[in-house]
């Protein structure tokens, strides 16, 4: 495992958790060892995040200091933590993933219409297209608030043929990479989009690695474009 490379990933995820929930109005806390939350978080993310693969004492009283509702989810970032004792259920394990800034983009036909979500408006109707809806959420009910619009290191990328929008992507950069995550693509070109977006982002990112987590056959499909699977990753869900 390369850790420095997983490090920065881990911290760019964690950045980008406290982000979202900021926008929602509940920002977490840094700590040494972790990122977290002691408020309900938005849809799909996790009240907690490590942050090292050391400390794994310190984190466990930390998850049994923290007393929420419901199911709430920890991101163990180095797959280190056997939380099934204190009354966790791993919900999926993933590779996290590293394109090295020097590598060229694969080579694509470039056939879509790439833009940057740049308004309301906009947010909503890809937000729209990222959770498979025709119609854009009501705003109480919206993941990605307009206030991340507002920060430098966002791009929310979308891909158009003619007038429908076919694929998109969250792109964010802290912590020296630029981390993809929320990527959605029309069936029938998705290895076509996949390829065109990962130009985009070189593009638009130049002379930075970029970053994520898959499983499955989306690692698969991420790796055969040039990313690397770094190091592993778990995600548990608290059972009620």
């Amino acid at each position: 495992m390369s850790r420095n490379r997983v490090t920065a990933a881990v911290f760019n995820n964690a950045r980008w958790c406290e982000l979202v929930c900021r926008t929602h109005g509940h920002p977490g806390e840094f700590s040494e060892a972790l990122w977290f939350n002691r408020a309900q978080v938005p849809p799909f993310y996790p009240n907690v995040v490590t942050l090292t693969a050391e400390g794994q004492t310190r984190q466990l009283e930390v998850l049994s200091a923290l007393e929420l509702p419901g199911r709430w989810g920890v991101k163990d970032s180095f797959a280190t933590l056997d939380l099934a004792p204190p009354g966790f259920e791993e919900l999926f394990s993933a590779q996290w993933l590293h394109f090295p800034s020097e590598r060229p983009a694969p080579v694509s036909s470039g056939a879509a219409r790439w833009v940057q979500a740049r308004d309301t408006a906009a947010l909503a109707a890809w937000e729209a297209a990222w959770g498979g809806h025709q119609h854009p959420p009501p705003a109480v009910f919206q993941v990605f608030r307009p206030g991340l619009l507002e920060d430098a290191g966002v791009r929310f990328l979308a891909a158009y043929h003619e007038d429908t929008l076919v694929a998109g992507a969250i792109a964010y950069h802290a912590e020296g990479v630029v981390s993809l995550s929320n990527t959605f693509f029309a069936e029938a070109r998705a290895g076509v989009l996949r390829a065109e977006l990962l130009g985009q982002l070189l593009a638009t990112f130049p002379g930075l690695p970029l970053v994520g987590y898959d499983s499955g056959d989306e690692l698969a499909a991420w790796c055969a474009l040039g990313f690397e699977p770094i190091g592993p990753l778990r995600v548990w869900l608290k059972k009620t």
